[in-house]
């Protein structure tokens, strides 16, 4: 009996040793993340994005698809580069309040961050990182990825953030070569100059014009400029990344069709055919051919099987609107805008009126602002107060929605008297409010669309989101206009606002770590890209704030679809019965933001009532 089970145990033993040890994780795969700046979902076809359309078909369509709130391109950038809301970021629109004149913006305190020296002076004034979170980037580079972020300035730079001295990320943006870039690496500048290559980014050319009330703006994509960025990826950085040997990170940040559907001269003054003419067509068109190209160097280098690509856009688009029937400011005379139309900064002018405040504007060396004699803030920004070093209120403009900070002792006292002001307002549609100013009817608070968290930048006493309404086609995202507090003219395009028009965000993945031939249905946003890439890169990030995307694994081989749930949130009727109404979905505690507003002014808002 001993000697039978002396000799099972021999067997067992043996058979243990003989068996193979477990299998170690695979070597993480080069990842390469594209971003179609301002791509709406519905707007990718077989003629005007056959690669991105064949892209979401062969790979994974994250059909339920989500931008954040605001739906700006810096705030978006942000969450893409960290993982993180924007709550936890403070990227909370493209223009902000910094509580200090910021150098590189001419001393603004309301500067525009889609620029590399204002993105080094607030990383300066915040500690080195105004963001607070480590970018994805920024961790691969300490865990021996190879990187690089090339393409338009501004999100380019919050990919790369704290690496300002270009050493360790290869960055080329609008501003390489120029004053106030990133440092090109000396053996890349040789490496452009051998391939033919310009070291100094070309300017925008034609696609730059922007018109005005009398002059269209372009009828060109932004073709020239991002041949470049594309030549520089191909020619130049791929080649480099493969040679280096080591799995890399690629973000490519394309501005068309964003740039192109800004500033399009297809339909001046007029919201139809808005965003939706030819140069829109051709700036998505573009955009999809420098995608093209990026694949088929790719498959040259023998790097296609070994590379994940993550496409995704930063926000979608609407036609700019530029009525009011109740405004102040549109019942003035403007140089330049046409009678009886918003000027930019009418928010900042209606709300000096209402509160009956001096308006100075910060982007003009703090001048006066004299609205009732035909002046209008340069960029729409406003301080109102008796003190513009002192203000009592600060508007920091953004297209389709509006920040508005108080930064004075009394700003509990002074919440209330802004929000009435607000809601007497016809082109306002929802307003959310800090959550230290208490509950104010009509309003919902800040924490409700995660921006009540851990960022170290000024917060926002309220968002303001501007009125959305259908032009009148069949499928109302793909022909939204909205209220934007913007310099450019009715009928060319912005974004910025909680309609499902700006939220709805084209997003796909294709590569070794993806499944093939899936749609997704469960609701994704640019938050879970960095999470999601992260993982792929098996790379672990520290966090600080609590508002982080998910990793969407439903879209790994192997990977199930997750619970989902639709909610709506509705605030306390104000005294004149407007209340701001939220649809989100979750996924566990993730949040998903659909669309928000009074009824009857967002696209896409479901109220349950007319």
């Amino acid at each position: 009996m001993k000697a039978r089970v002396s000799a099972l145990l021999l067997s067992l033993l043996l058979a243990g040793m003989a068996a193979p040890a477990p299998a170690a994780p695979s070597a993480p795969h080069n990842v390469i993340l594209f971003v179609a700046d301002g791509l709406r979902a519905l707007s990718v076809n077989k003629d005007s994005a056959p690669t991105l359309l064949q892209l979401s078909q062969s790979g994974v369509w994250f059909k339920n698809s989500h931008s954040l709130y605001p739906t700006l391109t810096m705030p978006n950038s942000s969450a893409i580069a960290t993982g993180h809301y924007l709550g936890d970021s403070g990227v909370f629109a493209n223009t902000v309040y910094t509580g200090f004149p910021v150098p590189s913006a001419d001393n603004s305190v309301t500067p525009f961050l889609e620029d590399d020296g204002v993105l080094g002076d607030i990383d300066e004034h915040f500690g080195g990182n105004f963001l607070d979170e480590e970018a994805l980037l920024a961790a691969a580079v300490k865990a021996g990825y190879s990187t690089a972020a090339i393409g338009k300035l501004g999100p380019v730079g919050i990919q790369s953030s704290t690496q300002h001295d270009g050493k360790d990320t290869i960055v080329v943006d609008d501003h390489t070569g120029h004053k106030g870039g990133f440092p090109l690496q000396a053996d890349v500048a040789t490496a452009l100059q051998q391939a033919g290559l310009p070291t100094v980014t070309p300017g925008r050319g034609a696609n730059g014009k922007t018109g005005n009330a009398t002059t269209p703006g372009t009828l060109e994509a932004n073709v020239g400029q991002q041949q470049f960025f594309t030549d520089v990826t191909t020619k130049v950085v791929l080649p480099r990344l493969k040679q280096a040997g080591k799995p890399f990170v690629l973000v490519f940040w394309s501005r068309d069709p964003d740039g192109s559907q800004h500033n399009q001269g297809d339909s001046l003054n007029q919201l139809v055919p808005g965003i939706n003419g030819p140069t829109s067509r051709a700036a998505i068109k573009n955009a999809d051919n420098n995608l093209a190209a990026i694949r088929s160097a790719l498959q040259q280098l023998g790097l296609a099987d070994s590379t994940d690509i993550f496409i995704t856009a930063d926000h979608g688009f609407s036609t700019i609107s530029k009525q009011s029937k109740h405004s102040v400011a549109a019942k003035q005379s403007y140089q330049g805008v046409p009678a009886g139309e918003l000027p930019p900064g009418f928010l900042a002018i209606d709300l000096a009126h209402g509160l009956n405040l001096p308006l100075f504007d910060p982007d003009g060396h703090n001048e006066p602002v004299f609205y009732l004699t035909g002046k209008h803030s340069k960029k729409g920004s406003g301080l109102l107060g008796n003190d513009p070093a002192k203000p009592d209120v600060v508007v920091a403009a953004s297209g389709g929605s509006d920040l508005i900070y108080l930064p004075q002792d009394n700003a509990r006292e002074m919440a209330p008297k802004v929000v009435k002001s607000l809601l007497a307002q016809d082109y306002v549609s929802g307003v959310f409010v800090n959550d230290d100013l208490g509950s104010i009817p009509g309003t919902l608070p800040m924490s409700s669309i995660n921006l009540k968290g851990s960022a170290i930048t000024p917060k926002p006493a309220m968002v303001v989101n501007f009125k959305s309404v259908s032009t009148g086609c069949k499928t109302p995202t793909l022909c939204a206009a909205e209220v934007a507090d913007t310099g450019l003219q009715q009928g060319q395009g912005m974004h910025g606002s909680f309609s499902r028009a700006d939220t709805y965000n084209f997003m796909a993945a294709i590569g070794p770590d993806f499944k093939t031939g899936f749609v997704d249905s469960a609701p994704s946003s640019n938050a879970d890209v960095g999470k999601t890439l992260a993982h792929i890169l098996q790379l672990d990030i520290p966090a600080k704030g609590d508002l982080q995307g998910r990793v969407l694994s439903e879209a790994f081989p192997g990977g199930k679809l997750p619970q989902v749930k639709h909610k709506s949130l509705r605030s306390k009727p104000s005294a004149n019965h407007l209340q701001t109404v939220l649809n989100y979905q979750l996924v566990g505690s993730t949040r998903y933001f659909d669309a928000a507003g009074f009824a009857g002014r967002t696209v896409g808002l479901k109220t349950g009532s007319k």
